[in-house]
């Protein structure tokens, strides 16, 4: 399965169903489910307080994990503009479907990346 790496706390945002457009610098042509892969960097603290500034959203900075599988989305668009709160560009990542997974611990990519399929185990 196609993934990407996203930072914490935008990866949890993600995985949540609560950001359903993720900013990128390029597009892709892909579409269908996408593992989401939380980066190993520690969560930003200032952009843990943007978050609850801008969006109302107060993050459990305890249960953002970091390094590893989190969650699973289905890909659907990828556009230019889009009135979505989330949405900066160039690109904004149209998301839908938010699954959150049994976190697994894996090394992040630039770019998409594989992942097999026997590694992602939905949570009910």
């Amino acid at each position: 399965m196609k993934a990407i790496s996203i930072h914490q706390p935008w990866a949890h945002l993600v995985v949540a169903g609560l950001k359903l457009v993720e900013n990128r610098t390029w597009r892709t042509h892909y579409r269908g489910p996408l593992v989401i892969h939380a980066s190993a960097r520690a969560p930003d603290e200032a952009v843990v307080d943007y978050i609850a500034r801008r969006h109302g959203i107060i993050v459990p900075r305890d249960r953002l994990l970091c390094g590893g599988l989190v969650g699973i989305v289905e890909l659907v668009d990828v556009v230019t503009t889009s009135p979505d709160p989330y949405f900066e560009g160039p690109f904004g990542w149209v998301l839908r479907a938010a699954r959150i997974v049994t976190f697994r611990p894996w090394r992040g990519r630039q770019g998409l990346f594989e992942i097999p399929e026997a590694e992602i185990r939905l949570i009910p």
